[in-house]
Order: structure tokens, then C-alpha cells, then sequence
């Protein structure tokens, strides 16, 4: 199954972080989570969403964090992983390039 696959309701994914459904509609009003809609509008969470609730609690029960401060940490943390995909493509269009060039030099 897919990591961003939508498949728990509010209620099993309370049941799997060990918190209240409250809990998860507050994250998604602070924008921490962003669970899918069915067609009849219900909330599904996928493992992904799962995952980053929990690290939302790790943040703030064992290192005091705030919610504001477990927001700022997990788009920090988002940003880096997407700079580090950027700067990965970058270094494989590189590599093709030199490539390229290699084979258009004159052999001397």
C-alpha cells in the first residue's frame, strides 16, 4: 500500500495515535494535516498523515515543543527534503550533461 494511499476514517486513526478525534481536527485547522475527502466528505487519513501526527506528538510530548514550533519544525523538515530531491536532480542532469559534452570533444 502507498504511503499517501487515504484509507483510515477520523475515528480508526484516533484510535491508532491513542488521541481524540478533536485532536486530529484541530492539526487540520492548524494546517499540520491535510487528510483526503471522500465523496461524502469524510475525512481519510493515509499512513503518511499517520506518521506525521505522530511525529506532531513526539515533537510536543517528549521535547516540549509547542504546536507552533512542531509546525515550523515539520515545513523545515518538508523543505530540506525537497531542496535535497532538487539538488539529487540537479546532480543527475549534471552528470548527463558532462556526459553529453564529453562525447561532442574532439578526441585529442
Amino acid at each position: 500500500m502507498q504511503r499517501d494511499a487515504p484509507c483510515y476514517v477520523i475515528s480508526v486513526a484516533a484510535r491508532l495515535l491513542g488521541t481524540h478525534v478533536q485532536t486530529l481536527r484541530y492539526y487540520e485547522r492548524a494546517g499540520l494535516i491535510s487528510p483526503s475527502r471522500s465523496r461524502g466528505n469524510v475525512r481519510l487519513y493515509s499512513d503518511g498523515d499517520i506518521q506525521r501526527i505522530r511525529e506532531v506528538k513526539r515533537l510536543m510530548e517528549d521535547l516540549g515543543v509547542n504546536l507552533a514550533g512542531a509546525e515550523v519544525i515539520l515545513r523545515m523538515r518538508d523543505r530540506m527534503t525537497q531542496l535535497e530531491r532538487e539538488r539529487e536532480e540537479m546532480e543527475r542532469e549534471l552528470v548527463k550533461l558532462r556526459e553529453a559534452l564529453t562525447q561532442r570533444l574532439p578526441r585529442g
